[in-house]
C-alpha cells in the first residue's frame, strides 16, 4: 500500500493489512468509524509518531486539552485544519 487512495480503498475489507505500521492500523479503524479500537492499539505507546495520532484522536472527541498533551509529546501543533484533513495528512505520512 503506497498511496492514501489505496489506503481509503482498504476500508472496504475487514481487516487492515497486517503488514502496516500500527500508527496506520490506528488511523484505519479511525476510517472505519471505530474510534475505541484505534485508541486502545496506540494509548499504550510513548514515541513522537504514536503520540501524534493519538493527539489526532483526542481532537476528533473532542478532547482538546488531552489533544494538546499529546501534540506536545509528538512535538507537533494542533493543526487548523479538518479533522477529515488531518486524518489524510497522517496517513500520508506514515504510508
Amino acid at each position: 500500500m503506497k498511496t492514501l487512495d489505496e489506503f481509503k480503498t482498504s476500508l472496504n475489507s475487514n481487516q487492515p493489512d497486517p503488514d502496516i505500521s500500527i500508527q496506520l492500523k490506528s488511523l484505519w479503524y479511525d476510517g472505519k468509524s471505530d474510534w475505541h479500537r484505534a485508541h486502545a492499539l496506540i494509548d499504550h505507546l510513548d514515541d513522537r509518531e504514536s503520540a501524534w495520532v493519538h493527539a489526532y484522536l483526542h481532537r476528533k472527541e473532542g478532547d482538546i486539552w488531552n489533544a494538546d498533551y499529546w501534540y506536545r509529546k509528538a512535538q507537533k501543533k494542533r493543526p487548523d485544519v479538518s479533522l477529515d484533513d488531518e486524518w489524510e495528512a497522517l496517513v500520508v505520512e506514515f504510508l
